[in-house]
């Protein structure tokens, strides 16, 4: 097996094809509150933050509203997005029972993330969570706190992303990743363009490699 001893998740594109989810249930919540149509770009162009910080910049002075109107129609939502990727819970499951130290971090607020982690049935595999801050990127932090809480070096461990930024991160904390670019939101071009050290385009790939 390939000798990591932390393996780090993202949960959106890479745990599952939640992206759809997410911006139909940012629509449901924002359209109303700021009386018009919103585009997917434009929602798109906020990330980074957690949701919290995406309704903040979107309606600043419906926070409060969005936030809650947000998380309900998310739940609500949910079934358009039933399941995780084909092949995860296993890969989970293999990975746990050879000792490897499973982590999340995402961007995600922390409670869309308890909510799709309990829709999936994956709440048990993970061993620390960090979640995403309305202020602003945070995954860096959430890198740095799991690498910490593990005792690890950063070389020792191996994060799963989907995102270009990822990959920015892990470089700065000189982390390993593995592109996840599995999910039909995956921009393989901008993955590569960026040199991440491995980039697997299925499940079944990654796991493969992983596990060897």
């Amino acid at each position: 097996m390939t000798n990591f001893k932390v393996i780090i998740f993202d949960l959106d594109g890479t745990i599952a094809d939640t992206l759809p989810l997410c911006i139909a249930a940012f629509k449901k919540s924002i359209e109303p509150l700021l009386g018009k149509r919103i585009s997917d770009e434009e929602i798109v162009a906020t990330f980074g933050p957690s949701e919290e910080g995406t309704i903040r910049k979107l309606i600043p002075l419906h926070e409060d509203a969005g936030v809650k109107s947000y998380l309900t129609y998310y739940e609500q939502l949910h079934y358009t997005c039933p399941a995780p990727f084909q092949g995860i819970k296993e890969l989970l499951e293999s990975l746990q029972n050879k000792g490897v130290q499973l982590a999340m971090v995402t961007g995600k607020g922390k409670y869309s993330t308890k909510i799709s982690l309990e829709q999936f049935g994956l709440s048990e595999y993970f061993d620390v969570l960090e979640t995403g801050s309305p202020d602003g990127p945070n995954k860096v932090n959430g890198i740095r706190s799991v690498l910490k809480r593990f005792k690890a070096e950063a070389e020792e461990c191996l994060y799963v992303g989907d995102a270009p930024s990822d990959i920015v991160y892990c470089k700065e904390i000189g982390i390993p990743i593995a592109a996840a670019a599995w999910a039909s939101t995956a921009d393989i071009t901008a993955l590569q363009a960026l040199n991440p050290e491995w980039l697997f385009k299925s499940v079944e790939g990654f796991q493969s490699w992983v596990l060897d």
